[in-house]
């Protein structure tokens, strides 16, 4: 059966290194191999060079936020035969994409990543403003999903997010989905040689260091507790997350960006993988963790609540409880076994091909003269 042309359009991509940027080039992965074709449209960047079916537009540093670029709205004649848009972000990228579609009488579909009143703490010099700027993210967000016919989240919880803001155009869940093939469980040894890491119980975190992902809970929760807490990956919370790790009682190793064939190893190495981040709408790397056979520790909050399957494959603590936060670290290391086992049953379930056998029927769903 004939897979719809997809322009996919995202203010997020390579050499930037995040969730977004791999769920956007694992789903165009998994979607050619099934025979479909998925161009990207993608802010410059002189750090990386574009492969067959990925076009980048001019673009200018966010200011605001490091690593991440604004797109100018500009649209390559490549993805002019395109069957449907998929845009990823609600911004310049992502607003072509959508004058895409709209001129030339397209199906949209819409990806909803990061709720984007979180970036006004980036912005706001104070709570006031902060506020002011949430709000008007939130409208913002009802003027552009309701643009499209169809918006994706990631999760149950974040679907309910969607709704709340006042989102009515049809949601659907689509999980991000893992690369099965790269995570899984592997040999550790030269991982643990190469960055000199101990023997003993080892918990961690990998990806990027904002502070919107309260990171530094995890240094305090485990100051009375017998392991190594070790991060993995950057971003503009670094520097003072160490300055804490420096004033505490805690063994915290930071290794810095990991690249992706390093991360299977790190997560295996690992006897939890602990995510204090409210404001995941998945947590990506919390799966890309029960892939290779870690359970997570991961707060009630946000999609973790979805992602994380309590007493199955980790356990999560309240908010803003520390002493819960150290207390479920323990209660993962005595049932690592079990946990593991669990999260090594499930990999076919949480694969990226689910979930792009789920996008495929949303594209033929929204393209039946293709179909």
């Amino acid at each position: 059966m004939e897979l719809p042309h997809v322009a996919a359009f995202t203010d997020t991509y390579l050499p930037t290194i995040n969730g977004v940027t791999y769920t956007v080039q694992a789903w165009r992965d998994a979607y050619r191999e099934r025979g479909g074709r998925m161009d990207v449209v993608y802010p410059k960047s002189r750090e990386y060079d574009p492969e067959d079916g990925e076009h980048p537009v001019r673009s200018l540093p966010f200011p605001f936020y490091e690593g991440y670029r604004v797109g100018m709205p500009r649209v390559p004649d490549a993805v002019s035969s395109a069957d449907i848009v998929h845009v990823h972000s609600p911004f310049g990228v992502g607003m072509s994409g959508l004058r895409v579609a709209r001129k030339a009488d397209l199906p949209i579909v819409a990806s909803y990543h990061t709720p984007t009143g979180e970036y006004a703490e980036y912005i706001a010099s104070n709570g006031r403003l902060e506020r002011t700027l949430r709000s008007a993210a939130d409208s913002y967000e009802r003027w552009f999903f309701d643009r499209a016919d169809v918006v994706l989240t990631p999760s149950e919880r974040t679907r309910d997010d969607v709704r709340e803001v006042g989102v009515e155009t049809p949601v659907e869940v689509v999980p991000n989905g893992v690369d099965t093939t790269t995570f899984r469980p592997v040999e550790t040894d030269a991982f643990r040689e190469r960055h000199d890491l101990p023997d003993g119980p080892l918990v961690g975190y990998t990806g990027r260091h904002g502070y919107e992902k309260c990171l530094g809970d995890a240094i305090a929760a485990v100051e009375d507790l017998p392991v190594t807490l070790v991060f993995g990956g950057d971003g503009p919370a670094r520097d003072d997350l160490e300055a804490r790790a420096a004033t505490s009682d805690a063994d915290v190793r930071f290794l810095g960006f990991l690249d992706r064939e390093e991360l299977p190893a790190f997560y295996s190495i690992l006897d939890a993988f602990v995510f204090p981040s409210p404001v995941e709408t998945q947590g990506l790397v919390a799966l890309e963790a029960n892939a290779c056979g870690t359970p997570v520790v991961g707060v009630d909050s946000g999609a973790l609540q979805n992602t994380i399957d309590d007493g199955e494959t980790g356990y999560t603590y309240p908010p803003g409880d520390l002493d819960a936060f150290g207390g479920t670290i323990e209660r993962v290391l005595d049932e690592r076994d079990r946990l593991a086992e669990n999260c090594l049953d499930r990999r076919e379930d949480i694969s990226v091909e689910a979930s792009v056998a789920r996008l495929a029927a949303i594209y033929r769903d929204l393209c039946p003269a293709i179909a």
